[in-house]
């Protein structure tokens, strides 16, 4: 007997599970044992779920599923409120009305609560929405299982936010691309994507695929449950507000649109999120390509390309995903971005002021967590030579925060005989009138680079070598 195809197995058909408590000292929702396989030989089953697709996101595993991402993740509340670590205990007490209300189609999101993220550009920020906890919870539950529907429609072309995809993929996409002589590429950018999206194209493509109106009908709730920002609610008419886990999904489903026609016109592409890049030959097949696709982004999926931002350009003058190409012999190899440069330098800057009033032991800790999250995301470069240099400026700077910490002469003068300095050079350095970061280049003879690694400060350069 066969099995069904991936989205179906491992489901049981009874819809009585339900959430089993741990012991009293956890106080979490256990998992619930594996589903059993159901057979592709019955095109009924396979009917009663497509069609009851809100039986299965309301299971009880997958809510509890949904409660652990939620609470893993963290976050800030919504506009009641309301914390993740709060979520728990008002599930305990009103679980059962909300699921009665959204199998009944009475449930009502709560509108999502504003927050605005400086971006780059000066003066510009990025508009988030930050749903209710609940909301979240019930937005990763049917994220979940729609995830599965949609995976095997989504092109091999996508990477953003998908399961066991990445960035890193998406780079390596664009380095075979250029490898194969696609060495001009379309830059599109698509104006506030995520604000702007038509909400009856959007349910229209999601109907294509969900057969189950209520969670159609859910999820246009969720669409329109508004803004609240400085105590005024504003209606969402259009957009798919940033910062619920929903918001993803809905933006792969409606730019899965343009993969799929992009793909039919035997285009190379590669898109994370809405940043998407097409490569051709030459500049005309690049500037002909851009001007045929416009129409259809903004005619068939009611988008806006924003045109003083899309480019064509030569591979070698791009960046994407924070990286800047090159190539040497033929081959496509990355480097870090000077704008990416530029903004991890303000951010170690920010890290090590010396008038922050952080503790030295909280300081090195902020930095590790920044050094190595930035490193891991951009280990597929080459800056041996930049991680080297950034090392050597991070530790002078280390250098100068101590020595404004020793303030006293006689501070001074205790610290730098510890360091094994000679008399002379004691009160020389002691007694400099230099300022910081002048005095921080003469302290290396004594607080020296080995020092300053067994005082647990990271080395850039040491752990790159270590990553890449």
């Amino acid at each position: 007997m066969n099995v069904t195809k991936d989205r179906y197995k491992d489901r049981q058909l009874h819809m009585e599970d339900y959430l089993q408590m741990v012991s009293a000292e956890q106080k979490e929702y256990a998992e619930v044992p594996v589903y059993q396989r159901i057979t592709e030989n019955n095109h009924i089953i396979t009917d009663f779920w497509r069609d009851n697709l809100l039986e299965l996101i309301l299971r009880e595993d997958n809510l509890n599923r949904a409660y652990k991402r939620v609470k893993s993740n963290k976050g800030k509340g919504g506009i009641d409120g309301m914390q993740v670590d709060e979520l728990l205990p008002y599930l305990k007490e009103n679980q059962s009305e909300i699921i009665r209300k959204i199998r009944e189609g009475k449930y009502k999101p709560n509108p999502v609560r504003r927050v605005e993220i400086p971006k780059e550009e000066k003066g510009k920020v990025r508009e988030l929405g930050i749903p209710i906890v609940v909301d979240r919870m019930v937005q990763q539950a049917i994220t979940q299982e729609l995830t599965i529907l949609y995976e095997e429609q989504f092109t091999e072309s996508s990477y953003g936010f998908r399961p066991g995809r990445s960035q890193h993929d998406a780079l390596r996409a664009c380095k075979r691309n250029v490898e194969e002589g696609y060495v001009y590429v379309v830059s599109m950018d698509l104006e506030k994507f995520f604000d702007t999206v038509n909400h009856s194209k959007l349910i229209e493509v999601m109907s294509r695929t969900i057969k189950d109106g209520r969670v159609v009908s859910l999820i246009h709730k969720y669409l329109n449950a508004g803004v609240l920002q400085n105590g005024f609610f504003e209606k969402t008419e259009e957009g798919v507000p940033q910062g619920g886990p929903l918001s993803p999904l809905c933006g792969n489903v409606m730019l899965n649109e343009l993969d799929k026609e992009l793909e039919r016109r035997g285009h190379r592409y590669v898109r994370y999120a809405d940043d998407g890049l097409i490569f051709c030959k030459s500049r005309k097949s690049a500037e002909r390509s851009l001007e045929n696709i416009i129409p259809y982004i903004e005619g068939e999926l009611f988008l806006k390309v924003n045109r003083a931002k899309t480019t064509v350009t030569h591979v070698s003058k791009m960046k994407y995903l924070g990286y800047a190409f090159y190539r040497n012999k033929g081959e496509c190899r990355f480097r870090v971005h000077p704008k990416t440069i530029r903004k991890m330098r303000a951010r170690i800057r920010e890290i090590t002021q010396k008038n922050k009033g952080w503790s030295n032991v909280y300081r090195r800790k902020k930095l590790e967590e920044y050094a190595r999250g930035w490193i891991n995301y951009y280990k597929l470069a080459d800056m041996k030579r930049l991680m080297k240099e950034t090392d050597e400026w991070l530790r002078r700077r280390i250098r100068a925060i101590y020595w404004k910490q020793w303030k006293k002469v006689k501070t001074k003068y205790r610290n730098l005989r510890a360091l094994k300095l000679e008399e002379w050079q004691v009160r020389q350095i002691a007694n400099s009138r230099k300022g910081y970061w002048r005095t921080a280049k003469i302290l290396s003879v004594g607080l020296t680079n080995k020092i300053i690694a067994k005082l647990g400060y990271i080395s850039m350069l040491d752990y790159y070598l270590k990553v890449a």
